[in-house]
């Protein structure tokens, strides 16, 4: 009898093994095959289309090393919303037959999953891709791909002892005693040492991007949008752009035939673009329904501003929790006891609510990435992207997005706790590494929104009373408030 109870169990291990292997795999590859999509749609085709097959090869190894690795930043920005979720409907469905394969073991083998694929990705599989794509093989080595992996082998071998002497020196300059024990405990010190540090940097990212992501999200929103226009007449500018659309077409006719020799043609195509984009705006904003044009964009806006809000306010209280109970302090867990309790005080709704703000946290950091200075360079192009950028792109959406849960339960956004790896990062049980981290979010993101929403507002009075056409040596900050009201008024008499 023992021994039968031994086997049904061990059926029953094995079976769930099996089913949650295949529940992986399914996911993984539907999320492979959309991120095969989007960098299609991105990818240069020249350097896919060549007469060159060596080339061509090699850049096809490597787009699929890229689709892999955008892949993975995928499903890392799912892991929280997934977990979450998950708990949810074990909450509401708690005997339900057909939820018995949603259960902690599948959870908690997606985010190991997540975690050992992103730092292979980061480590290898990047790297790998950029040397293979810009080798050409040792002098006097045969020439071909595998002339190519090897010299990429090679220098990835030497980066990652490179990489491997920078952690040991850093670690032995933090924790003396420990790092000077002994090289050969790899594993179990020296790579973790590793992924926690990339994983602060990621962090740090998002709370760069974060901010100024959330107060341009407005400007990127409002341009997907159809204004109103208070007081213009889209009539007179839509004939007013046509005309101008009409003049510069001509002028690009004539320099076509050589007739202006000192003609700037690069400059009349770039104003002519710009004209004719503006005209076709002009054009959706008149062919516009009365509801999307006055009710769409204010809903919109406000939506986002909620959304901010309800973000500042969530990191506002944690940092009180952060004050009074230790237990807000973000930490790891081993079992994540789905179904037993709500994650949210405000039950499924408070839970929705958290996924919702997750993803809109994800896509303001990426608005607000691809924004900065900094990386505007990176900002790919549909059918002119090359391969060297794609990389970088998937090398930062993946720093990105694995930051995406600690950076989520570090703010207090969620109190779902970070499962396997994650919760292992030596500065997360920092008490002021984290208390100091909320604060600059909450005071970044407080600024960035008083400015957005006080700037737009000011904009938008400029335009609706007619002042933005002053002349240009007029600027807006020599425009007092109380010339504003005094315009308006009198336009209302």
């Amino acid at each position: 009898m023992m021994e039968a109870d031994d086997v049904s169990i061990r059926e029953q291990l094995f079976h769930n093994r099996v089913r949650e292997t295949i529940i992986c795999v399914l996911l993984f590859t539907c999320l492979y095959m959309v991120s095969y999509l989007i960098l299609t749609h991105f990818k240069k085709t020249a350097e896919f289309v060549t007469d060159d097959i060596e080339d061509a090869t090699v850049n096809k190894i490597a787009l699929w090393l890229c689709t892999f690795t955008l892949s993975v930043a995928v499903c890392a920005v799912l892991l929280l919303p997934i977990s979450i979720l998950s708990n949810e409907v074990l909450l509401t469905f708690p005997q339900s037959y057909y939820m018995q394969w949603l259960n902690g073991s599948l959870i908690h083998g997606l985010w190991n999953l997540v975690f050992l694929f992103s730092n292979l990705s980061l480590v290898f599989l990047m790297p790998f891709a950029y040397f293979f794509t810009e080798s050409e093989g040792f002098a006097g080595s045969r020439k071909g791909v595998m002339a190519r992996v090897y010299e990429a082998v090679v220098l990835l071998l030497l980066l990652a002892l490179l990489v491997l002497g920078i952690v040991w020196v850093a670690s032995a300059l933090v924790h003396d005693n420990i790092a000077r024990k002994s090289l050969y405990d790899l594993w179990e010190y020296y790579l973790p040492y590793l992924y926690s540090g990339i994983s602060l940097c990621g962090v740090l990212l998002l709370l760069l991007c974060t901010p100024f992501g959330l107060s341009r999200m407005f400007s990127v929103t409002g341009s997907l949008l159809v204004k109103p226009r208070l007081l213009e007449d889209v009539e007179d500018t839509l004939s007013c752009t046509t005309f101008e659309e009409d003049s510069l077409s001509r002028k690009l006719n004539c320099g076509s035939t050589s007739c202006w020799v000192k003609l700037n043609v690069e400059a009349l195509k770039k104003e002519y673009q710009t004209v004719q984009s503006k005209r076709v705006a002009l054009e959706m904003r008149r062919k516009a329904s009365p509801w999307q044009r006055n009710l769409g964009y204010p809903l919109a806006m406000l939506t986002l501003l909620a959304l901010t809000v309800m973000c500042v306010l969530m990191v506002c209280f944690n940092v009180l929790e952060l004050l009074l109970d230790e237990t807000a302090m973000p930490r790891g867990m081993e079992d994540p006891h789905l179904g037993m309790a709500s994650f949210s005080m405000f039950g499924s709704l408070g839970a929705a609510v958290q996924v919702v703000l997750i993803l809109y946290l994800m896509v303001s950091s990426v608005v607000g990435f691809y924004s900065s200075p900094l990386f505007t360079s990176l900002l790919p192009r549909a059918k002119d992207t090359n391969l060297t950028q794609i990389i970088a792109n998937c090398v930062s959406l993946l720093i990105l997005s694995s930051a995406l849960p600690v950076f989520s339960r570090t703010l207090g956004i969620t109190r779902f706790d970070l499962l396997g790896d994650f919760g292992r990062y030596n500065w997360l049980g920092n008490f002021y590494i984290v208390f100091l981290y909320n604060m600059m979010f909450a005071g970044l993101t407080s600024a960035s929104l008083i400015k957005t929403v006080t700037w737009a507002v000011q904009r938008e009075l400029i335009r609706a009373f007619g002042l933005h056409r002053l002349p240009l040596t007029v600027s807006r900050s020599t425009v007092p408030f109380r010339l504003l009201l005094a315009s308006g008024l009198s336009k209302i008499q």
